[in-house]
């Protein structure tokens, strides 16, 4: 008995040993594709510290400095249009080396830019990298992760772009000092991320959802559910990968993309990707520096507040991702909406009210109020919803709807704070967070600590429901 017992202990301990290494492995496999977050968040904020230097260096009139800086968010929505194709037909792995290459000419091109459209066309390539990173890298991530992990791993991503978005801001402050041409600095460095990105890829294992669901490539995908499942026994292996086949092998004609099927997920990613603009975020990022200038401040200590920002962001996308398992998606969204209504009320008050001390506190409570609930959620949620054989053309939709809006913002912005008071601008994007809540309420299902393949029946969208 008391060797029996040995031996169930020292089991134990081997298989405790081995499940704290996958653990690490997994977590570091979703880290190195999160990092294409960390290029997505530097390469769009980066632009805040150099905006209004290239507009005054090649005279830019209101609507073609909104189409310079704006350039890049049309690649976004081109990249997300077409980036479930590349992710599909070569692999998620080696679309994320690609997109890395894509940053890394884009940031040399911007940095050598001699005049405004050769400038928007490298700024477009860039973006291209991003759009299609928002639909590769928290797919890769949500497919190689265990269900109860998921939200976090996946949030991985966001926290790169927070980490992205506060090293740009940082970056800025101090290369804003050194001359003439540190804007070019500012937009170059990027260079040296994104080569080590790309070759940190390399590391990847390709997911088995591709492998079984889109390539049938049965025996390759086992041996990476193996290492991912550590703790689950060949036979458990072998059901695993049988239902991933069974949720891949509907047959085209009955799952048209476009269908009444797919029109709750469909809705739900247009929506939550809708909202997450119609708060102002991505203007509020870019024009963060004009927007405190505004407020009185120098122009150095704009950027300081900007740093200020993305430290806020990355501070909240951690216990955003901390809350994510726990508390679930939906909970997320109710904190981050009554957070944006408080913070953009604020702020509309105080612009109206010529209170201008208190707008960058109220900046700082939108930025938390969006790491935590949107920010924390999007990118995964969006990459639960649908179905294995329709997840990167729902991703695409997302993401894509994400990037229109976001680029038709930055597009408009400048001229919204030149037509309107800046009361009326955030006030209107605090109505929309309203809405947003409503929404939340009426529609937004729970998808936390449910594997991929379960979380299509609690969505009625399973093979079975057809």
């Amino acid at each position: 008995m008391a060797e029996m017992m040995s031996i169930q202990i020292s089991n134990s301990g081997v298989s405790s040993d081995k499940n704290r290494k996958n653990s690490k492995q997994i977590f570091l496999w979703s880290l190195t594709a999160g990092l294409a977050g960390f290029l997505f968040g530097f390469d769009t904020v980066v632009i805040s510290g150099a905006e209004k230097t290239i507009q005054s260096l090649w005279g830019l009139s209101s609507s073609l400095h909104g189409l310079a800086i704006s350039a890049a968010l049309w690649g976004t929505v081109l990249g997300a249009l077409i980036g479930g194709w590349p992710t599909d037909r070569y692999g998620r792995v080696k679309t994320l080396i690609a997109i890395g290459l894509l940053y890394f000419v884009s940031a040399v091109w911007s940095a050598l830019a001699t005049d405004p459209y050769s400038f928007m066309f490298a700024r477009f390539i860039g973006g291209l990298g991003v759009g299609i990173s928002t639909i590769v890298a928290p797919l890769y991530i949500s497919e190689i992760s265990p269900a109860d992990k998921r939200g976090r791993l996946t949030g991985l991503y966001q926290f790169n772009i927070v980490l992205g978005i506060l090293i740009a801001f940082i970056s800025n402050a101090l290369l804003g000092g050194i001359g003439e041409n540190a804007w070019r600095w500012m937009l170059g460095v990027e260079a040296i991320p994104a080569i080590i990105y790309c070759l940190l890829c390399f590391s990847l294992p390709e997911t088995p959802r591709w492998l079984i669901g889109k390539c049938k490539k049965v025996v390759e995908g086992k041996k990476v559910l193996a290492l991912i499942n550590a703790h689950m026994t060949a036979t458990e292996i072998d059901d695993m990968s049988q239902s991933i086949s069974a949720a891949s092998s509907v047959t085209t004609a009955k799952t048209a993309f476009w269908s009444s099927r797919l029109k709750y997920p469909i809705l739900l990613a247009f929506l939550i990707a809708f909202f997450n603009q119609l708060s102002g975020i991505n203007a509020i990022l870019y024009f963060s520096p004009r927007i405190f200038e505004m407020t009185g401040l120098g122009q150095e200590a704009a950027l300081l507040q900007s740093a200020g920002i993305g430290l806020t962001n990355l501070i909240a996308t951690f216990l955003g991702l901390w809350l994510i398992d726990r508390i679930g998606r939906r909970t997320l969204l109710y904190i981050g909406s009554f957070g944006y209504i408080l913070a953009l009320g604020a702020c509309s008050w105080a612009f109206a009210n010529e209170v201008y001390s208190i707008i960058p506190f109220c900046i700082f409570l939108f930025i938390a109020a969006h790491a935590i609930g949107q920010g924390a959620v999007v990118w995964v949620f969006i990459a639960e919803v649908f179905p294995t054989e329709h997840r990167t053309t729902g991703q695409s939709l997302g993401c894509s709807t994400h990037w229109i809006f976001a680029a038709l913002l930055t597009f408009f912005f400048p001229m919204a704070v030149s037509a309107f008071e800046p009361s009326h601008v955030f006030g209107f994007f605090c109505f929309m967070m309203i809405l947003q809540l409503i929404w939340v309420y009426l529609m937004v299902p729970e998808t936390k600590g449910i594997s991929l393949e379960d979380l299509q029946k609690k969505l009625g969208i399973s093979k079975s429901y057809e």
